[in-house]
C-alpha cells in the first residue's frame, strides 16, 4: 500500500477537506498511511468512523493510521486511545502538509480560515469547493460549531481561483460547500451575501457551466440568491434546505430561526421561480420532547413543500449540547420515527421521479450507464457516453429510484 488511503465520513465539507487531506500528505512525503476523516454529527457517524478504523488495520496491518475530523477534534484522547490509531489530528492541523511529517517533523502551526486550493478531485467528475467554514448560531442538537468554530468565509478572488483551476482539470460541476452556507460573507468587508459572491463567480468565470449549492438556511435566503435563481441558467435546479422538523415548537426547541410557515414559503416560492426545481431536506426524527402529533407535522411537511430528497438523522445525543439535558425519547421510538421519514422520503421520490417522465433535462455522466439530472436525480442510460461529459436527454421511464434517459440526437 504505497499510496495513502483516505476514509471520509460526513458532509460535502469533509469530503472537500478530504482532498487538501490528501495533498498535504503527499507533499509531505506521507506514504503507507490510512487517513480516517470523522464526522460527529451523529453518534452513528462516530461509531462507522471506529469499525472503519479497526477494519483498515486488519486490511493493512504495517500502515500508519492517522484519525483526524469532527469527532476525532472534539474527543482527541477517545482516538488516541484506540490500539489501531498511530495519530490524531485536530481540524486545524489536518489541512497542513507539516502535521504529516514524522513525529520528528516540525508540529503544525495554527490558522484561522483555511482558503486551501486543490486541483482536482480523483476519479470524479463533480468538484467541492469550499466558501465556508464554522458556524455562529447554536442549535440545541448540534455540536459542529464546538469542532469548527465561528463562521470564516473565503475571500471571493480565492473562491475564483479555484474555481478556474478545477474547471481548467475538466470538472464540469461544482459544488459550493459549508458548515452554514447561506451565512457568508458576514466577516469579510462590505459583508457580500452569498447570493451576490455566486453572481461574482458566475461571471468570474463564464466557462463554469454547471454550480450547484449544498445544505441551506431556510431562514437566510437573501434577495440576489432569489434572483439567481429565477434567471441563472447555470444555477443548478436543485436546493437542499436545513429543515430538521416541520413542527413549530420542536423548532423553537432546537432553537432553529425558521417556522414551519417559512419552510413552506421557501418551497413554494422556489417552485414559483424555477418551476423545474427539485427540493431535498435534512431532517431529524425523535428530537427530544417530540410527540406523535408533533412528528406528523414532520411526516406532513414532505408534501406541503414536496421534498423530493432527504436526508434522515435519528435524534442522537451529543454530550454538551443543550438538547443533551431534554427529556428523551426512547431508542425504539426514535428509530421507528425515522423509519417512517425515510419510507416517506422513498414514496416522495418516486412521486417526484414520475412526473419528469416525459421531460428532457442535461444530464451529467458519472459513470458508465449513469448519470445526475440537473435537477440533482439519478439518471440510468444505455450507451457509451464519455464520464464527465453532459448529454441531453429525455426522460422515458423511472424504475427503483431512478430516471431512465435516452440521449437527445
Amino acid at each position: 500500500m504505497p499510496d495513502n488511503e483516505i476514509i471520509t465520513f460526513g458532509c460535502r465539507l469533509n469530503a472537500f477537506e478530504s482532498e487538501v487531506i490528501r495533498h498535504a500528505a503527499t507533499a509531505a512525503g506521507l506514504t503507507d498511511a490510512v487517513i480516517v476523516n470523522t464526522c460527529a454529527v451523529t453518534a452513528e457517524a462516530e461509531r462507522q468512523a471506529r469499525q472503519a478504523i479497526r477494519r483498515a488495520r486488519r486490511r493493512h496491518p504495517g500502515a500508519k493510521i492517522v484519525v483526524t475530523g469532527c469527532a476525532a477534534h472534539l474527543a482527541p484522547e477517545r482516538y488516541a486511545a484506540l490500539p489501531e490509531v498511530d495519530r490524531v489530528l485536530d481540524n486545524q492541523a489536518k489541512l497542513l502538509p507539516q502535521s504529516y511529517l514524522s513525529e520528528e517533523g516540525a508540529p503544525p502551526d495554527p490558522i484561522a480560515t483555511a482558503p486551501h486550493l486543490v486541483d482536482g478531485f480523483d476519479g470524479k467528475c463533480r468538484a467541492f469547493l469550499e466558501v465556508q467554514q464554522g458556524c455562529d448560531h447554536r442549535c440545541t442538537f448540534c455540536i459542529i460549531p464546538y469542532a469548527r468554530g465561528a463562521s470564516r468565509s473565503v475571500p471571493m478572488g480565492v473562491i475564483a481561483d479555484q474555481a478556474r483551476r478545477l474547471v481548467a482539470a475538466d470538472y464540469r460541476e461544482i459544488v459550493l460547500t459549508g458548515v452554514d452556507l447561506t451565512a457568508y460573507g458576514v466577516d469579510l468587508p462590505g459583508k457580500p451575501s452569498l447570493g451576490q459572491m455566486v453572481r461574482r463567480l458566475l461571471a468570474a468565470v463564464p466557462e463554469l457551466r454547471r454550480l450547484r449549492l449544498s445544505s441551506l438556511d431556510p431562514a437566510e435566503f437573501d434577495a440576489e440568491l432569489w434572483r439567481l435563481l429565477a434567471d441563472e441558467e447555470r444555477l443548478m435546479p436543485h436546493l437542499h434546505l436545513s429543515l430538521q422538523a416541520g413542527d413549530d415548537l420542536i423548532l423553537k426547541r432546537m432553537k432553529r430561526r425558521h417556522s414551519r410557515a417559512q419552510a413552506i414559503a421557501v418551497a413554494k416560492r422556489a417552485r414559483e421561480l424555477r418551476p423545474e426545481v427539485a427540493l431535498g431536506a435534512d431532517l431529524i426524527a425523535g428530537f427530544p420532547t417530540e410527540t406523535e402529533e408533533m412528528f406528523q407535522h414532520t411526516l406532513d411537511l414532505l408534501g406541503e413543500c414536496r421534498l423530493a430528497f432527504i436526508h434522515v438523522f435519528p435524534y442522537s445525543v451529543r454530550t454538551g449540547t443543550p438538547a443533551a439535558r431534554m427529556p428523551q425519547l426512547p431508542g425504539a421510538v426514535i428509530k421507528e420515527r425515522a423509519a417512517k421519514l425515510r419510507a416517506a422520503g422513498q414514496a416522495a421520490l418516486a412521486a417526484e421521479l414520475s412526473t419528469r417522465v416525459g421531460s428532457e433535462t442535461d444530464v451529467l455522466i458519472e459513470r458508465p450507464g449513469m448519470g445526475r439530472a440537473a435537477f440533482y436525480a439519478p439518471v440510468a442510460f444505455s450507451g457509451a457516453d464519455v464520464v464527465a461529459s453532459v448529454r441531453r436527454m429525455r426522460l422515458v421511464g423511472a424504475s427503483g429510484g431512478n430516471l431512465i434517459g435516452a440521449a437527445v440526437r
